[in-house]
């Protein structure tokens, strides 16, 4: 074909695409190849800052990978965002399928923190600064060591059952809480570690009932987080902030300083899930109330660390010799007036947890613990 043709005839015509020539195949002989179709995604201009930790799961995730939807029939593991196929089988019968089941706003900032801050009880403590105790104070430590090895296989424990209920569509959640099973494994082992590194050793076994027996039992997640993150993490935060006080060398301080960190992430998960619910299912505010009714009477009657304050349990005795110093009667004297600021200390945090959920109201209607309110007051 000459030019002058090619001026009459005007430009060529386009091929087809080998995608729409498989359309066309398709059709021809009755078949639906629309899956083929390729996603059309926004584009967007992805920024890695790798002095503010590089490419986060927040900055990756956008547009439809982004939107965890309100209700998920997801039932086969497939990851959020992907193409379904109608023939794969069930892998999982998950509990948790409705957003407000276990959502928080920040559950993959509070996921990477915890990966970021990751320890090593290992090379991350420094066990050589450990000296020779005299008797009462290492048999205090190896007390309330054993006592805290049993919290935190607790604390581990109960949010790992709820890992496999979750579906995939809230993977965030989902992922902070395996981070939080690898903290406390962590936490085990290196109070496990200070119970037998210094000549000790453990130590009594804490009554039954006292190390989580209500949390385990608890009916749904909410109620759990409430049980966990609220009141029992945030307790134990409270001490291991106290640390410093009761600590008599810089290992122990290195792993109360450490465990804080951990801890506040999880009581930061806990208060942030409640904050959504009580938002986004306001009738379900009852509800969380009657969980806040069970565990302030706990609280209020508590032992143990849940209450260092206490008297006639092992490990709230060992706090006394820890923060008074010595077993004598003086130093007791003092273990107890330290204890019972840092019982304050526990009930003004949880107070203020509770209110940064957004169901301060029971500490203004008269509905809160007369008990707890009088550490509030003092």
């Amino acid at each position: 074909m000459t030019t002058e043709e090619q001026r009459t005839e005007g430009p060529a015509k386009p091929q087809p695409s080998v995608y729409e020539q498989l359309l066309a195949y398709g059709r021809e002989r009755g078949y639906k190849l629309d899956w083929l179709r390729p996603a059309v995604m926004p584009s967007r201009d992805l920024t890695v800052d790798l002095e503010h930790g590089g490419l986060l799961l927040q900055d990756a995730d956008f547009g439809p990978f982004a939107e965890a939807p309100e209700w998920s029939d997801n039932m086969t593991g497939r990851p959020r965002g992907a193409a379904s196929r109608a023939n794969t089988p069930r892998v999982g019968n998950y509990a948790l399928r409705t957003k407000a089941d276990i959502w928080l706003k920040n559950a993959a900032q509070l996921y990477e923190e915890a990966v970021q801050r990751q320890w090593s009880s290992a090379v991350d403590i420094p066990w050589e600064t450990l000296e020779e105790l005299p008797d009462e104070i290492e048999r205090a430590e190896c007390q309330l060591a054993t006592f805290l090895t049993e919290v935190e296989f607790v604390a581990g424990d109960v949010p790992g059952k709820w890992i496999s209920e979750t579906t995939p569509d809230y993977y965030e959640p989902r992922m902070f809480l395996i981070s939080q099973v690898m903290d406390e494994a962590r936490h085990l082992d290196v109070f496990r570690k200070r119970t037998l590194a210094n000549g000790g050793g453990l130590m009594l076994q804490t009554p039954a009932g006292v190390a989580g027996g209500e949390i385990d039992r608890a009916r749904d997640f909410t109620e759990m987080s409430a049980r966990l993150h609220i009141s029992g993490e945030g307790v134990v935060l409270s001490l291991f902030r106290m640390g410093e006080r009761m600590s008599y060398n810089d290992a122990e301080k290195a792993i109360y300083r450490l465990a804080a960190s951990d801890e506040s992430r999880h009581v930061a998960f806990g208060v942030m899930h409640l904050q959504y619910v009580a938002q986004t299912d306001p009738e379900r505010r009852e509800e969380i109330h009657s969980y806040l009714d069970e565990i302030e009477v706990g609280m209020a009657a508590g032992i143990g660390v849940q209450n260092p304050a206490a008297r006639g349990f092992a490990a709230s005795e060992a706090l006394r010799v820890l923060l008074g110093g010595g077993a004598d009667p003086a130093s007791i004297a003092e273990g107890e007036r330290i204890a019972l600021a840092v019982r304050q200390r526990q009930v003004k945090e949880y107070v203020q947890r509770v209110k940064v959920a957004g169901l301060g109201e029971r500490f203004e209607n008269g509905r809160a613990h007369p008990n707890l309110m009088e550490y509030v007051r003092g």
